[in-house]
């Protein structure tokens, strides 16, 4: 089975991008644009678990 991780929808990329930079931050990480080889684990470990947070907000939102 192949993992395809990519986005189709250039708006979804963009969207997604905006999410990401805004996640990071909150966090306080210094994330760029293009290539972030640099980050330790921790610190793109926290930019993925502040998305997480915030779709789970998002989602329990709009459950109500």
């Amino acid at each position: 089975m192949k993992n395809n991780n990519q986005i189709n929808v250039p708006e979804a990329r963009d969207a997604m991008d905006k999410f990401k930079m805004q996640a990071a931050s909150e966090v306080g990480v210094n994330l760029k644009n293009g290539y972030n080889g640099d980050l330790t684990s921790r610190e793109a470990g926290s930019v993925g678990g502040q998305m997480v947070k915030k779709m789970i907000e998002a989602y329990e939102r709009n459950m109500q």
